[in-house]
């Protein structure tokens, strides 16, 4: 009965809180996506290079992967937007503490955090059915599955290598880390998300 009237609890903070986000002033949710924006550039120098390849395994994905759960589909993707578009103007919080250009071989995977962060939000805000771990495991994976296709175009532009070369280099060695997180990402996403549509009194969900 305790444990039952606990996990009760925990719901209805989850609710309020996914719904508490929404109400936020556009002064006050800028301020949440600048937040993700900074947590992302943290996670960016978690990083280890690898020798075969300009591009390191970093820990950022998790935090674009978190940023359309924590946000939503418009400002998941705007908190991407702040981190892509800062970082090529000069702060220096990509990997590395770096900044750099949108046209260089790794710039592909920073617009694809903008992508990812936007479907992964508009699907978890419209479709309840997706905030389950197995569902949830889905939209991660899928979340990925963009940034590694948008990272592997510009890749392949840039360095003029063909499509073995490109997944040779850009995409296989990744996988294997890239699962770690979206379990990761997707475990952290199943605990805080409501798992239903909360309705008003009267049983109409609020619009």
């Amino acid at each position: 009965m305790i444990f039952a009237g606990v996990w009760s609890e925990w719901a209805t903070i989850r609710s309020d809180l996914f719904h508490w986000r929404k109400r936020l002033a556009i002064g006050r949710k800028l301020a949440l996506c600048l937040g993700m924006a900074c947590l992302t550039g943290l996670l960016a120098q978690v990083r280890v290079p690898l020798p075969f390849t300009p591009v390191p395994v970093t820990g950022q994905v998790v935090a674009v992967l978190l940023a359309g759960i924590l946000l939503g589909r418009r400002f998941g993707a705007v908190s991407q937007v702040i981190y892509v578009g800062l970082g090529a103007v000069g702060v220096p919080w990509f990997s590395g503490w770096t900044s750099g250009s949108l046209f260089g071989p790794t710039a592909g995977y920073l617009l694809g955090f903008i992508a990812a962060a936007g479907l992964i939000g508009w699907l978890v805000d419209n479709h309840p059915s997706v905030r389950r771990l197995p569902w949830l495991l889905v939209l991660m994976s899928s979340g990925i599955g963009i940034i590694y296709l948008l990272g592997a175009l510009q890749f392949a532009w840039v360095t003029r290598m063909d499509l073995t070369y490109t997944l040779k280099f850009a995409v296989l060695p990744f996988i294997p880390f890239d699962v770690a997180k979206a379990i990761l990402a997707a475990s952290v996403s199943s605990a805080l998300l409501p798992k239903q549509k909360r309705c008003h009194r009267g049983g109409e969900a609020p619009r």
